[in-house]
């Protein structure tokens, strides 16, 4: 799975995956995606462009934690940091929500300074395009690959919860085995419940 930090959306995606792996023989890899990244050069509107601005900061930090203490460092740190971004409500105060979350790891405080950094975006755009190499670029976070199909989402509020998991789970396989098989949606009318 693919991710940003600040993607309530993915946020909800990865909680569904952690329950599918209490139900299913799946182990969920965490790779970044970064939104920032993926935003680059577009026109938005500037309460988004500043969302956008913003974002940077936890991204850069998980990669270099990614880079420095290996990729398995990614589920926690992102464990962390979306606690208290997503159902914590501290999207506005990242660089304690960042201190916060490498001190609860026993990561080097030193990390933070990534947030601040464009030492790693290159690091950023590769695993962001690794991502849009595989499902296309007219899609945002999250994005999960089953077998060698990757496709957006799913989008779903709240995440569901063991066998439900697996149900949801199943489905995607399911999909991501159908030969031609490209596009499910419908638009949301329920924002991000975390429970």
């Amino acid at each position: 799975m693919w991710f940003d930090p600040t993607c309530p959306w993915a946020w909800m995606t990865s909680r569904w995956l952690l329950e599918v792996e209490k139900v299913r023989d799946v182990t969920v890899r965490f790779s970044v995606m970064s939104l920032s990244v993926l935003n680059e050069g577009r026109d938005l509107p500037e309460d988004y462009r500043a969302l956008m601005d913003r974002a940077w900061a936890p991204v850069r930090v998980v990669a270099a934690a990614a880079r420095d203490h290996g990729e398995e460092i990614l589920a926690p740190l992102y464990t962390e940091l979306g606690t208290r971004i997503h159902p914590g409500g501290r999207g506005d105060d990242l660089p304690a929500v960042i201190e916060e979350s490498l001190a609860a790891l026993d990561l080097p405080a030193g990390l933070a300074r990534y947030a601040e950094s464009d030492e790693l975006d290159e690091v950023l755009r590769a695993s962001t395009k690794e991502a849009t190499d595989r499902v296309g670029d007219d899609v945002g976070t999250p994005v999960v690959q089953v077998g060698d199909v990757a496709f957006f989402g799913p989008v779903v509020s709240p995440a569901p919860k063991g066998e439900k998991a697996g149900r949801l789970f199943d489905g995607c396989v399911l999909v991501a085995g159908t030969p031609g098989f490209f596009e499910l949606k419908r638009s949301r009318d329920v924002g991000p419940i975390f429970d």
